[in-house]
């Protein structure tokens, strides 16, 4: 590793040559990292815009998933059956959903040595449950903050061996040199002027783990301290998949946290209030049998992701009223712990389904109000957000129908590169998911992905620093273009915030959960505008504000692709599917709702399909398609062949 500085157009820029930089300090980062060391690549580092940022720290559920192959008694598995199952989810490709069922026990044991306490019984199982999506009991967890636990033990790893971590670096571009990336740009978040205000890595290899893309959405339950950079990379030329697939679900809005599980399962009562204060339970307005109201509303625990296909006669109408009450309506939807439903002092339960009924009768639950039952049943969930400052038994908690995790992503290949060479993308930049995925799917994707960029980048590593002298030639326009960018929006106006918000809450009314192609164009439009004049519209009043503007140009970038891509899908004839509904008018509106709630369900043709999408920023316009989904391999091998080949690395990595 070697620090210099270069001086382009008058400014001095810190260059920091090295092997390999992975970008983000989540789950995914670390292991990469962690991995690399472990295969022998040393002139290493990790690169982040802060070391406590991130969703893998920041987030978690009322029981955070690990989907991992089943390890406990008697259950048949194997990684072809869990890669089916993967497969299965739609527009998957075969040899991903192959390499994360392979890999999925090494990796699981591998945070298990770290320290992560994954719950054994006596005899030494590792054992699990059913989640969503899931027909072998493959889950488990270690409470609501799994992946908080993993980073933290992963990050105490890196930090016993030494590991250097740059902190307080914010990606702002990919360095090209034609289809390979020789680098990255940052802004030091830090810098006390123009000549602190930039660091480029000069790298051989450089991994992306910077996580979903957590700014386009206003309605979001990513944690506050996550942003995501896939515009950046978008910004490169990294193809985009699946972009249309995402998860929604009922959030509360401070905290950002998912109200899955018990805190559906013990029956609160959902309020609206009006821009006069006025609160309506407006789900009672809607159903007409609180037998059927109660019902649907323990069911959205368990089945807690919006899906289209539960819409007309399942739980995910629950998700439906909330986003009619805030994004039609302009109203705070809150669940109130502290009564009962209907204003009842005590619920009918025998009025609810048997599958509903039989549960909390045998959690002994059937007693008094929400929170009574909520702190019974599971206390920890009562102070998870007590810790977090709210307090259930003294006020109501904000809800809405939030973005919380995209299974779309970055193109990747069996290796996790990406169309660009020597540059990599693992954890939930990486689009491996399809349609629907089992829960929890994502954190051993994550450990999954950072392994084989790993394992790749160490057989094909140089053992000399990555080349500077055609480096500086390739970073000087992008730092140039950088450096009249700072000067254009730093003023005395500050506008970043806002207009970040403006565009947030338009992607929420037009490519969110409910779609409205007819609003595509328009929209498009807008985002494209803005980064068309984004030197004279964005302003910032001081230098530590320049952090802002760029998340902002993130942004920009992300929701002009993601609306693209969902406008591409619908061109081809795509209907609604997973968690999102494309407004249809010759369609079907759930009972009692208006029109504007009429959609289509999806035939299946495209579940063989990925939809890709690239940004041509040297050109100008958005291009993409559909392709066939890389087909599902037949695994295994006879061993003497397999063991030739891996002897012959060449013919494996």
């Amino acid at each position: 590793m070697r620090e210099s500085i270069i001086e382009i157009n008058g400014v001095k820029v810190k260059k920091i040559t090295l092997n390999t930089a992975i970008i983000g300090t989540g789950a995914a980062g670390y292991n990469c990292a962690l991995r690399l060391d472990d295969y022998g690549v040393e002139d290493i580092a990790i690169v982040t815009e802060g070391i406590n940022m991130g969703t893998s720290r920041n987030t978690g559920s009322d029981k955070q998933t690990y989907y991992k192959m089943n390890l406990c008694a008697d259950y048949p598995d194997s990684p072809k059956a869990m890669a089916q199952d993967f497969f299965n989810g739609k527009c998957v490709d075969g040899d991903i959903a192959y390499a994360e069922a392979a890999l999925s026990v090494p990796c699981f044991l591998h945070l298990c040595e770290l320290g992560v306490e994954f719950p054994v019984n006596r005899f030494g199982e590792y054992v699990g449950y059913k989640t969503d999506h899931d027909p072998r009991a493959r889950a488990t967890s270690v409470g609501p903050l799994t992946s908080k636990m993993m980073t933290e033990c992963l990050e105490k790893e890196v930090m016993k061996r030494k590991i250097k971590i740059y902190d307080k670096f914010q990606i702002i571009e990919f360095i090209k040199n034609g289809d390979t990336c020789v680098g990255v740009l940052c802004l030091n978040k830090v810098a006390q002027n123009e000549n602190e205000r930039f660091v480029l890595f000069n790298t051989e290899n450089t991994v992306i783990a910077t996580g979903g893309p957590a700014g386009i959405y206003s309605n979001t339950v990513y944690p506050i301290g996550h942003h995501g950079a896939t515009g950046v990379a978008f910004e490169a030329g990294v193809k985009g998949r699946n972009l249309t697939e995402w998860q929604y679900g009922l959030a509360s809005v401070a905290p950002r946290w998912n109200v899955s599980g018990t805190y559906m399962q013990v029956l609160p009562r959902f309020v609206s209030v009006d821009a006069d204060g006025n609160e309506y339970e407006f789900l009672n307005e809607y159903f007409d049998d609180i037998g059927t109201c109660l019902s649907k509303i323990f069911r959205k625990g368990y089945e807690w992701p919006f899906d289209c296909k539960k819409v007309l006669s399942g739980s995910s109408i629950i998700d439906l009223l909330v986003f009619r009450e805030c994004v039609i309506k302009g109203r705070r939807v809150y669940l109130d712990f502290r009564k009962n439903p209907y204003g009842l002092d005590n619920l009918p339960y025998d009025k609810l389904d048997d599958e509903a009924r039989e549960y909390l009768e045998n959690a002994h639950a059937c007693f008094g109000n929400p929170l009574e039952r909520l702190q019974f049943m599971n206390m920890p969930a009562y102070d998870l957000y007590l810790s977090k400052g709210v307090d259930l038994e003294k006020e109501m908690l904000e809800i809405a129908l939030c973005a919380q995790h995209n299974n779309g992503g970055l193109d990747i290949d069996m290796w996790w590169q990406t169309n660009i060479s020597h540059l990599f993308a693992c954890g939930e930049v990486a689009g491996s998911h399809g349609v629907y995925r089992p829960g929890g799917s994502a954190l051993n994707a994550g450990q999954v992905g950072s392994m084989r960029c790993a394992q790749y980048i160490s057989k094909h590593a140089k053992n000399d620093l990555a080349d500077e002298t055609s480096f500086d030639t390739a970073c000087r326009n992008a730092v140039i273009k950088h450096i009249d960018l700072t000067r254009a929006i730093l003023c005395d106006e500050d506008n970043a915030l806002a207009l970040t918000d403006k565009y947030q809450r338009l992607m929420d009314e037009v490519a969110g959960p409910i779609r409205n192609a007819s609003k595509f164009d328009e929209a498009i439009g807008k985002f494209q505008s803005a980064l068309d004049s984004f030197n004279t519209l964005v302003k910032v009043d001081k230098q530590s504000k320049l952090s802002q503007a760029y998340r902002l140009r993130d942004a920009l970038i992300g929701e002009m692709m993601y609306t693209m891509a969902m406008k591409t899908y619908v061109l081809a004839g795509g209907k609604s599917r997973g968690s999102a509904i494309y407004s249809s008018t010759s369609g079907t509106a759930p009972a009692g709702m208006d029109d504007s709630f009429k959609f289509e369900l999806d035939s299946g043709e495209f579940n063989d399909r990925i939809f890709e999408i690239t940004y041509q920023s040297d050109l100008g316009g958005i291009g993409g398609g559909a392709r066939p989904v890389r087909p599902l391999p037949e695994g295994g091998g006879f061993f003497e062949n397999v063991w030739r080949e891996y002897r012959e690395t060449k013919n494996i990595y």
